[in-house]
């Protein structure tokens, strides 16, 4: 089996209308086509509809896709979208691949991108992570990712016209309801836009905060703060899921793997840091476990490793990547014990 998929317990007596959850995980333009590939096995094979779910924690790349979700598209919209097709009835999901860069632009070297988290990591190094602590030493990036934020705009206001969501164009999604996770980056603090009591943005906007990768991307401000990559937090942020008395979380990690191939070179780097963020991931569902959630968890296995490569910002690898998680995610998925299907309607 080329995709490997990680049981967590499951809790006794599921209820005939389970109340579940969805975490799509970071992992930049190739993380992307392996989630879409994932999401749409994860429905046509087990009758799990992502739309139907309450909540869709969304970092970085996955912030996208929460935020579509949560929009109205559907699993299969996404899947013609990494194919070029507009099938009938489709949302203008319409971006431009060829325009992203595998390697980020010049960054403006002799700055720090974090000043004030730097002094803060260095004053309480026990309450700032280490690839936060680390992202405050990257030189500001040159990069911008307006483009994504105008891509969920553009969605939302179609959305809207179709009469898909009812709601006005400044209201946030309900059903399902994204939570895009992004950094503070002058305090390190996770930031969970959507969430009750956090602060306010426009869906656009915490969407390109939350995929402003340190050292590549300009940091977004939202209500004069900076913001960045929630991705330097957790690369999934499963843990938020875990008092929210769920019966049913499903996770698709794409920086995350339960089987790995045997690279050479440059890929042996990547695995290791991919090991690191599986064991993350593994004790951040530890903890939702404990709370008596069943949690389901999906990585990308040796064959999908070897579709991504070493660079996940290289879009060249875009198609084959999408493709290859359609069929291993769909074989991972067969038979998968998840509560009662959920119905394929909105």
């Amino acid at each position: 089996m080329s995709a490997i998929l990680e049981v967590g317990r499951a809790t006794s007596g599921m209820p005939s209308r389970p109340r579940r959850g969805l975490v799509l995980g970071a992992g930049g333009v190739l993380g992307a086509a392996w989630t879409v590939g994932a999401l749409r096995a994860l429905e046509t094979t087990t009758g799990w509809d992502p739309g139907s779910v309450e909540v869709v924690v969304g970092t970085s790349a996955g912030s996208v896709l929460s935020a579509f979700l949560g929009l109205g598209v559907s699993t299969e919209q996404l899947a013609n979208h990494q194919r070029g097709v507009v099938g009938e009835g489709d949302l203008a999901v319409s971006y431009d691949y060829d325009a992203q860069a595998p390697l980020p632009p010049r960054p403006r070297l002799g700055h720090l991108g974090s000043p004030q988290l730097l002094r803060l990591a260095a004053r309480h190094p026990m309450r700032v992570r280490p690839l936060a602590a680390m992202s405050s030493l990257l030189p500001p990036g040159r990069g911008s990712i307006r483009a994504v934020g105008d891509l969920v705009q553009n969605v939302g206001d179609e959305a809207l016209a179709l009469g898909l969501r009812t709601a006005q164009p400044t209201a946030w999604p309900q059903s399902p309801a994204p939570w895009i996770v992004a950094m503070d980056y002058d305090t390190g603090r996770r930031v969970v836009f959507g969430r009750d009591g956090s602060p306010e943005a426009a869906l656009a906007d915490a969407v390109t905060a939350s995929c402003s990768i340190p050292g590549w991307y300009e940091p977004v401000t939202i209500g004069g703060r900076r913001y960045v990559d929630g991705g330097t937090c957790s690369p999934t942020s499963l843990d938020l899921l875990a008092r929210l008395g769920l019966d049913e979380v499903v996770v698709l990690a794409p920086m995350a793997s339960f089987a790995y191939d045997r690279p050479k070179g440059a890929a042996r780097i990547e695995r290791r840091v991919r090991r690191a963020t599986t064991r993350r991931l593994l004790r951040e569902a530890a903890v939702v476990r404990d709370a008596g959630v069943q949690v389901s968890m999906l990585g990308p296995g040796p064959e999908d490793l070897q579709a991504i490569g070493v660079n996940l910002m290289d879009g060249r690898r875009r198609l084959r990547v999408f493709e290859t998680s359609l069929r291993t995610s769909a074989s991972a998925l067969h038979g998968l014990p998840l509560g009662t299907p959920s119905s394929a309607g909105r």
